[in-house]
């Protein structure tokens, strides 16, 4: 059971770091969930654009509160739809992985997530989370997103 963990951990982190060297950005981000009620914190990566506006957007978020840990690895696309000269509205979603402890025991979940999101061209954004299956409910977050040239 473990050694099915420690390879399923393996396979999507390496899936979250084989892509940044073509990535177009990088991002922190922090914020608050329901269901559990944590804190929660975590970097991201975003490709150019797959296909018309759709990007690949994957990220890992660690909550803590609640008495839970929980690390999600979130794969996720997003797509872009410009609504100003310096802001874009962004709309996806994508299956997650969850790693959960809780009192001294830790089990994965599978679970899937609907986002939406704001972001400047100068990279501060705002996003909403909802997860189905054994994500967290809701996620509220803010962060900001470096540009790589």
């Amino acid at each position: 059971m473990i050694r099915h963990r420690l390879i399923a951990l393996t396979l999507f982190t390496g899936i979250l770091f084989a892509v940044p060297a073509a990535a177009q950005e990088v991002g922190v981000r922090a914020g608050v969930s329901a269901d559990p009620d944590q804190f929660y914190f975590g970097g991201h990566f975003e490709t150019p654009a797959l296909v018309d506006k759709l990007h690949f957007r994957p990220n890992v978020e660690i909550g803590v509160g609640d008495n839970v840990t929980l690390v999600a690895f979130n794969i996720e696309f997003a797509y872009h739809i410009p609504t100003g000269p310096n802001w874009f509205t962004y709309v996806g979603g994508g299956p997650a992985l969850n790693f959960i402890r809780f009192r001294g025991d830790t089990n994965s979940e599978g679970g899937f997530n609907l986002l939406i999101g704001v972001q400047h061209t100068s990279g501060l954004f705002a996003e909403v989370k909802g997860g189905l299956a054994d994500s967290p409910n809701l996620k509220v977050g803010v962060g900001y997103a470096f540009r790589l040239r």
